[in-house]
């Protein structure tokens, strides 16, 4: 298989599933030849290609590949189909509602041998990309602590999770795989201020497998969108935004000083500020690439199924965590 003979089929024609069929188009290699939603095409993205009903009929159409971008609460009928009929599949974050479900996703893609990879899109979010490199080259020395804003209104496309799985995740994946370590401990608050079923705000923290502390403040109860990783060591910190994928990083100084009270001070004093200038390509259409050379057998950057487990699974303990400490 040459890397222009991919067929993609994408299940899931709603928010976030418009912006797959556009990209899975735009990247090289990749032939969008199926579409299929239950509810049909609600922004005109299938163009000339028929909407099937489900999974079934989609795999009926000869894909080498698929996107699944349905309801959190379908990804695992979803996906077993295509485990069984051998088709490589990117899910949509989270991997499934729950941790048992997400379990038999993995059990059943690493059984039949098949390619899977969940979309926590951050990863290739370009200012994290840079911060990962930089932070592997040393240039934030021994690091301390991750702390992350994932604020902002309530999409409407959300409906059968709360924003822990639905946002939260992502800021549990990309901790983890920035400082290379999984979470050891969680502890969590959650509220739920907007009449919905879940929560909509959290604040939690964490450790990390190295000794690395967390913070995390999500919610979708913002008049304004926050999307901020800010990462401390012994040298400065990095502040990556995620949504102009603008790197900074802020350096500790070290000007001396005469000042007796002043040099006495066992801590860190402001430095230089460094404003990175880095490309910024899209994130989604880095993904599809690396999922594309998943597939082909040419790359393996793409977050496994086990990988978006271990975020699930993190995710539910945070959960947990709010509960026992509301009860």
């Amino acid at each position: 298989m040459s890397v222009t003979e991919l067929r993609v089929g994408l299940i899931g024609l709603g928010m976030m599933g418009r912006h797959h069929a556009r990209v899975i188009r735009e990247v090289e290699g990749l032939e969008l030849v199926a579409v299929a939603d239950a509810l049909g095409d609600p922004h005109g993205v299938a163009g000339d290609l028929p909407v099937v009903g489900g999974v079934a009929e989609l795999i009926e159409q000869g894909i080498d590949a698929c996107v699944c971008a349905v309801p959190t609460g379908l990804h695992e009928e979803v996906g077993l189909a295509l485990a069984e009929a051998r088709v490589p599949t990117l899910i949509e974050k989270p991997i499934a509602h729950s941790v048992e479900a997400g379990t038999r996703l993995v059990e059943a893609f690493e059984r039949g041998g098949v390619v899977g990879a969940v979309g926590h899109i951050e990863r290739y979010n370009p200012a994290l990309q840079s911060l990962r490199d930089r932070m592997a080259a040393g240039e934030l020395g021994q690091m301390y602590q991750i702390a992350t804003r994932r604020q902002g209104p309530f999409p409407a496309r959300i409906a059968d999770v709360g924003v822990v799985k639905d946002l939260a995740t992502h800021d549990i994946d990309l901790t983890a795989w920035l400082a290379k370590s999984e979470y050891t401990s969680v502890s969590a608050q959650v509220t739920t201020r907007s009449g919905r079923p879940h929560e909509d705000m959290v604040a939690a923290t964490g450790r990390l497998a190295n000794g690395i502390i967390t913070n995390h403040l999500v919610n979708w109860l913002s008049p304004m969108k926050e999307r901020v990783t800010v990462v401390t060591g012994e040298k400065g910190a990095f502040v990556a935004d995620t949504v102009s994928a603008d790197l900074t990083f802020y350096a500790n100084g070290v000007v001396s000083t005469e000042w007796d009270s002043v040099a006495n001070f066992r801590g860190v004093a402001e430095g230089d500020v460094t404003r990175f200038a880095i490309p910024k390509r899209e994130p989604l259409r880095v993904e599809h690439e690396r999922f594309r050379d998943a597939v082909l057998g040419v790359g393996n950057d793409v977050v496994t199924l086990r990988e978006g487990l271990n975020t699930l699974a993190t995710a539910e303990r945070l959960l947990a965590s709010a509960r026992e400490a509301a009860a």
